[in-house]
């Protein structure tokens, strides 16, 4: 049995050098098993560094829910707030402590997930608004610590400056105006905004100004305000959770700029890709990215992306225009000419549209230039580290709420900074989000119960509310009494201030923050390998302790995102399989071609004595040498090509497909063993026509000359 394997593995090798066909079908099986393993390599590395992305940053190792959800959990599925139905878990406290007796389970954090926006005013407004809290202080009604510092002097310099401003931005207003008439009819210009726009521009109208200053900001708040169109919706995407729990267990996170939330209080930390991306002055974003990008070799000459950028630098300046008052526009001014060397005297708006007119030679001088002496001047985030964020949401309920938030910090984590899925969900604490879910929280219910004890008012059934309301026995609770409202007390009232600041400064314990609404919860496991067989423990629990909660893997926790994975793995499956099957073709049709060429030879072996069975055996054994040595080649050098392949990040979105700046390949034994496997089922495929061709041979037949 050995010597005839030896024998018939002998004949393969003699055959394969001695017949160029053999050796295309080797080249061809090569080329076949060295792109599936580099190729699948690729692919997995791919597909584990977007697993590592949602892992790390949202879903954890696994996510649990209620089992009365109408809707599967999909964080990264559904619009503005639109994540379904997945219920409510009201005893969390319960199911941590149960879940944390799991052998593989390294931590349990609450969560939830939801959608708010914010409305960003425009510089009119927020001048305006500083312009009142400077007035209060002067008439020392203010509860602004910064302003309640100030003296009197220096509440009426303030007060000069901000004025200033204001006049700057009509005149900024002005300007636009006159474009326009260039461009548009005469009954197309707005009679009344141009009416306002006069009135606000003459002396007479600011030299009075302090004789009705209430009125005279309404004016501006009514009139001129809505001609400045800078004003923005951030729309704010949100998971609420423990957050102490969350930065111990997501070990990934850190904070960029500012801090943590002091644990057990209230807070609330933007993501640092959103807090650039979508918070940042514009012209200093594209600044910064034009950097990044020469950094990283791109060149503005050569790319449409980054001349763009440029473009829409120079064109859209107007929002550095409407933040400089006219002290520090002659300021601008006054370093742009030195700074470009211009001989004639220029605007702000042509000065500003010379200096973004960047290039591949000048930008590193730009940026930096731009950093040091015109960022100092400007506000160049629309929401700060530090703000008060001002939340609204829409309740499940339907009703709006809103909930004033301290912005403690940014954060990022590490490895996908870049990445827009990573940097999709901003974080809150679990009070706050409770608040804008609509969850009657105690200290709502202790709210409600003060205003009941204040008002005399008591809880009515239905069956006696009539009786109740208008019956002839209802005893007089209270005598109404006309008194005048003090408007100063009940918009700056201590109560009032007193409330924000203890909510702002109240340490919630571990038990508050655990005991409330959770709409689900992230498992953290100590070897993710083992994350079925976990699960699987984690239904039992729930099933035996009752808790009421079951599991979905981080692919379907992921929503949109997880479905995007799986097409992912089909779309390479399917493709690896079409190059498979068109070589499996080549091949047959090459062996067809070798098995014709030979026919004297076989008919010579079966006139000599050799049974089909032999012939069958020696195709077979020809194929199986081939497949060894030219499929193990590629399968080798498959392999050690995806070791010492490195992709390069090359936009926000392949940070999340690279986990990283960097995609480093690396091929697993099962996807080696795999490509071994295929090569040799596509091989024995492959040989089955040219073998039925070779025992088919008659011997008289094949040993006639072609003569």
């Amino acid at each position: 049995m050995i010597a005839r394997f030896l024998i018939l593995v002998q004949m393969a090798l003699r055959n394969l050098v001695g017949s160029p066909i053999n050796l295309l079908v080797g080249l061809l099986i090569f080329g076949g098993s060295f792109f599936f393993v580099w190729v699948g390599a690729v692919a997995e590395s791919v597909n584990d560094g977007m697993a590592k992305t949602v892992v790390a940053s949202m879903t954890g190792d696994g996510q649990l829910y209620s089992k009365t959800a109408k809707d599967e959990l999909a964080l990264l599925g559904g619009g503005m707030g639109g994540d379904g139905d997945v219920g409510v878990m009201t005893n969390f406290a319960t199911i941590a402590s149960e879940l944390e007796k799991v052998p593989n389970v390294r931590g349990v954090v609450p969560m939830g997930v939801g959608s708010a926006f914010v409305a960003s005013g425009n510089i009119v407004d927020v001048t305006m608004e500083r312009l009142r809290g400077l007035y209060r202080a002067l008439d020392g009604k203010s509860d602004d610590p910064v302003y309640s510092k100030l003296s009197k002097e220096e509440l009426r310099v303030t007060i000069d400056a901000q004025k200033a401003h204001l006049r700057q931005i009509i005149k900024v207003l002005e300007s636009d105006a006159s474009k326009s008439k260039e461009i548009l009819e005469e009954k197309a210009i707005d009679q009344d905004a141009l009416e306002a726009r006069e009135k606000v521009g003459r002396d007479e109208f600011w030299a009075r100004f302090d004789d009705d200053v209430l009125g005279n900001l309404e004016f501006l708040e009514n009139r001129i305000a809505p001609q400045v169109s800078d004003a923005q919706m951030l729309f704010l995407r949100y998971m609420g959770t423990d957050l102490a729990k969350f930065q111990e267990n997501f070990d990934r996170m850190y904070i960029v700029k500012g801090t943590a939330v002091p644990k057990g209080q209230r807070g609330y930390l933007v993501t640092e890709f959103m807090h650039e991306e979508m918070m940042k002055l514009k012209n200093a974003r594209r600044l910064d990215k034009l950097k990044i990008a020469h950094e990283e070799g791109r060149l503005i000459a050569k790319d449409d992306e980054l001349k763009r950028f440029v473009k829409e630098n120079r064109s859209q300046t107007r929002d550095i225009e409407l933040q400089l008052d006219a002290k520090q526009t002659d300021e601008a001014v006054a370093k742009l000419e030195a700074l470009l060397q211009l001989p004639e005297e220029k605007s702000l708006p042509a000065l500003l549209e010379k200096f973004f007119d960047t290039d591949d030679q000048n930008l590193e001088a730009r940026h930096a230039w731009f950093y040091q002496e015109l960022a100092p001047m400007l506000e160049l985030y629309k929401v700060r580290v530090g703000d008060m964020l001002p939340i609204k949401a829409f309740t499940k309920a339907g009703y709006m709420q809103s909930v004033n938030v301290k912005v403690y910090g940014t954060f990022a984590f590490k490895g996908f900074e870049k990445s827009p899925m990573s940097g999709s969900l901003s974080l809150m604490d679990m009070q706050t989000f409770r608040d804008l879910y609509g969850y009657l929280t105690q200290e709502k219910l202790d709210e409600l119960k003060s205003i009941q004890k204040l008002s005399g008012s008591k809880v009515v059934t239905r069956e006696n509310a009539e009786a109740e309301l208008f019956g002839d026995d209802a005893t007089l609770e209270i005598e109404a009494t006309a008194q005048a409202i003090d408007t100063d007390k009940q918009l700056s009232g201590e109560g009032r201030k007193t409330k924000m600041e203890d909510l702002l400064t109240r340490v919630y314990t571990q038990q508050e923050i655990d005991d409330g609404v959770v709409l689900n919860a992230a498992i953290l496991m100590k070897d993710p390998s083992q994350a079925p067989q976990t699960l699987a423990a984690i239904e039992k629990v729930s099933e035996q302790k009752q808790l009421g909660f079951k599991t979905a893997t981080w692919q379907q926790a992921a929503g949109m995102l997880g479905n995007l994975i799986l097409v992912f793995r089909f779309v390479l499956f399917g493709a690896v399989s079409l190059i498979f099957f068109v070589a499996a073709i080549i091949i047959t049709s090459s062996l067809v071609m070798a098995m014709l060429q030979r026919t004297q030879m076989i008919g010579t072996l079966r006139a000599i004595g050799a049974h089909r069975a032999f012939v069958l055996s020696m195709v077979f054994h020809e194929t199986l040498v081939l497949g060894a040595l030219f499929g193990g080649g590629g399968i080798v050098a498959g392999a050690l090509a995806a070791s010492v392949t490195r992709f390069k990040a090359f936009n926000d979105a392949s940070h999340f497909l690279f986990s990283g700046p960097v995609l480093e390949v690396q091929s697993s034994p099962g996807n080696l063993v795999i490509a071994g496997i295929l090569v040799v089922i596509v091989s024995m495929l492959s040989t089955l026509i040219p073998a039925l061709i070779a025992t088919g041979v008659s011997p008289l037949r094949a040993m006639q000359s072609d003569e």
